[in-house]
């Protein structure tokens, strides 16, 4: 069973459309699940994190040198090397501010979290993030 804690859905913006924004906490965990199924980890854990746009800009600065906000950000805690089995999988953090669907911004983290990144894959990542997105609940 893939465990996943969230955080700061009460630090999220209050303005209508952030609070819309943050799916149920049941559709939180079916999105990280869909994408650990696919990698074939059906144990570990992770978390989900909603900050302001001043935070993910602290963290982007620090971790990748770009001194802006950004929608989400990855951080592996046992390595971004691809998973099989339970581990620790680590914590993705969502600036709602910045990021025009969140649904996406959770499974393209949790992907990151895998091992996975669109930036040298050839574009396989996003291809299998549209197709999670685009499973129906069951």
């Amino acid at each position: 069973m893939i465990e996943v804690e969230v955080f700061g859905v009460d630090a999220a913006p209050h303005s209508p459309r952030a609070q819309e924004a943050i799916p149920r906490l049941e559709e939180i965990r079916r999105l990280c699940t869909l994408a650990t199924d696919f990698a074939g980890v059906s144990q570990g854990h992770l978390a989900i994190e909603f900050v302001d746009a001043q935070r993910i800009a602290e963290l982007n600065l620090q971790h990748r040198s770009l001194p802006k906000p950004t929608d989400v950000l990855s951080f592996p805690i046992d390595g971004a090397e691809p998973v099989q089995g339970g581990r620790e999988l680590g914590d993705v953090v969502i600036c709602i501010e910045h990021t025009a669907d969140v649904r996406e911004a959770i499974v393209h983290g949790v992907l990151h979290l895998l091992g996975m990144d669109h930036e040298t894959d050839g574009g396989e990542m996003l291809e299998l993030q549209r197709e999670l997105l685009a499973q129906e609940p069951t």
